[in-house]
């Protein structure tokens, strides 16, 4: 019974997906009511990815934009956990660092590019420094609301027993600030997926947005549309690993 309705659940989620490819190789290869470089049809994209696979450039370029969203993944957690950490536990802390986040926050990460390609050039640190500033705030804010939420009898109990403050935030505040950080996590990697298209296509030279970006000034559509579903597989991805992560938490 458990199988058939996993069966039926991935039914339902690839039933209007067909659909849609349906309606596109008719719209675009049958009744073709735009030019293909305007509006590429499924068989045109399915060949442009077969050109970029056999090529080997379609794997650089994955790899290439992974390392950056990877990388930059990672520095802004590891500053946005401990800040949020700290932020959480230390009132004084949180007031010290309120103005300044309230003020960055709001800065769309694409508005650094013309910094990040003067501090670091071209290549994939702009891009990664671009990442780095679009999903530090979320981390930041979600660590920050689980330090908040921790109930406060753990915290009691704690004191108690006369705990430092580092035992405190590491083997007390931090676990039960885990499944926040893990939301803000998932939240991070779907803006870092645009950041890194953004920085690809102006401030670096390799990468799935800079694919799209060539591709599209040669008119080859098909290629920047397999950049496109890429970015979208890429996301659907990591937010299945988020959601494993979470439903084991929360379990």
């Amino acid at each position: 019974m458990k199988h058939e309705d996993k069966t039926y659940n991935w039914l339902d989620k690839i039933i209007l997906p067909i659909i849609l490819i349906i309606i596109w190789y008719i719209l675009a290869d049958v009744l073709m009511i735009l030019p293909s470089y305007t509006f590429p049809g499924p068989v045109e994209v399915f060949n442009s990815f077969i050109n970029l696979l056999t090529s080997g450039r379609l794997v650089t370029d994955i790899l290439d934009t992974l390392y950056k969203v990877i990388l930059g993944l990672i520095i802004a957690a590891i500053v946005g956990i401990s800040l949020g950490l700290m932020a959480g536990w230390s009132k004084y802390f949180e007031r010290l660092t309120s103005v300044i986040v309230s003020v960055l926050r709001p800065i769309p990460p694409i508005a650094w590019i013309p910094f990040s390609i003067l501090w670091f050039g071209i290549g994939s640190l702009p891009a990664i420094f671009i990442i780095f500033m679009g999903c530090v705030f979320p981390i930041f804010v979600y660590t920050v609301d689980g330090v908040h939420r921790t109930k406060k009898v753990l915290i009691e109990s704690a004191l108690t027993f006369g705990v430092s403050n580092e035992q405190m935030i590491t083997e007390v505040i931090l676990p039960s600030t885990i499944p926040y950080i893990v939301s803000g996590l998932k939240v991070a990697i779907g803006i870092a997926l645009m950041c890194t298209i953004s920085g690809e296509m102006i401030g670096s030279s390799s990468g799935i947005g800079y694919m799209i970006l060539t591709s599209t000034n040669l008119f080859d559509t098909g290629s920047t549309v397999v950049g496109m579903l890429l970015i979208g597989f890429i996301g659907i991805i990591f937010d299945y690993i988020f959601t494993k992560i979470q439903e084991k938490i929360f379990w």
